[in-house]
């Protein structure tokens, strides 16, 4: 998954990427409770792991052109 965010930078990227984590697992396992449970047993939606890099240089169209050119994972 790509993710292009902005945040302020008094935030920690650690606390930033807990909470993206934890809100959007709760969504996904609210409106796709049916569909996860079928596939998906385990308590823990989301790995400990994450990568977050800084990028500078280019500028946020082609970032976002970047993310969009990424595969979509098969099923």
């Amino acid at each position: 998954m790509h993710l292009l965010v902005s945040f302020p930078p008094d935030v920690q990227v650690s606390k930033l990427v807990n909470n993206l984590k934890t809100v959007s697992s709760r969504l996904i396992r609210k409106e796709f409770a049916t569909e996860v449970a079928r596939f998906y047993s385990k308590p823990v939606f989301w790995t400990g792991a994450y990568f977050v890099a800084s990028c500078g240089g280019v500028t946020v169209e082609e970032l976002k052109k970047y993310v969009e050119q990424q595969a979509t994972p098969r099923l």
